[in-house]
């Protein structure tokens, strides 16, 4: 069993469960993603849900942020492996960054506004950021909560004019 595994099996069964997808379908065409499992601490999830993803160029742009945080969370993925599916158990901490992270960045293109973002999310706490995937993951208006997070961690002057 890795370290990551151990973690999330040394954790309460009141707990959720996480798991971390990462599919290659070609050379340069890879996704991670987080999905919500069934367990006793969430009975509404009868059958695993995707909590987020990301692939192409702003996966690109912060995987090695992300392969960082999992290698620090004992998870080891292999970018070689060819036209395959991993999977990993994710603590929750991890899972709610990871997921949090990769909702806000999906939409994005600016690299700049990106990197103040992922850093921004890298910098919150647990309790911060299963916030904010609360609020983009149940609110009627997900964009708008995760335009808001957006526009809190970029720089003023890295905003977009207000046309109004």
């Amino acid at each position: 069993m890795s370290r990551a595994n151990a973690a999330v099996a040394q954790a309460p069964s009141s707990a959720p469960k996480y798991e971390l997808r990462v599919r290659r379908n070609g050379t340069f065409d890879q996704a991670f993603e987080v999905w919500q499992l069934p367990a006793p601490a969430t009975p509404h999830v009868r059958s695993p849900v995707r909590v987020a993803g990301l692939h192409g160029r702003n996966l690109a742009l912060v995987e090695s942020r992300v392969l960082k945080r999992l290698a620090q969370a004992g998870i080891r993925v292999d970018v070689a492996a060819s036209f395959s599916e991993q999977r990993f158990d994710l603590p929750e901490e991890l899972a709610l960054t990871l997921g949090l992270l990769f909702r806000a960045l999906a939409p994005m293109r600016s690299r700049e506004n990106m990197r103040q973002v992922a850093e921004g999310i890298e910098a919150m706490t647990q309790e911060e950021a299963a916030y904010w995937l609360g609020m983009a993951m149940h609110r009627p208006n997900p964009r708008r909560v995760l335009t808001a997070l957006r526009y809190l961690l970029t720089e003023p002057s890295r905003r977009p004019a207000v046309v109004g």
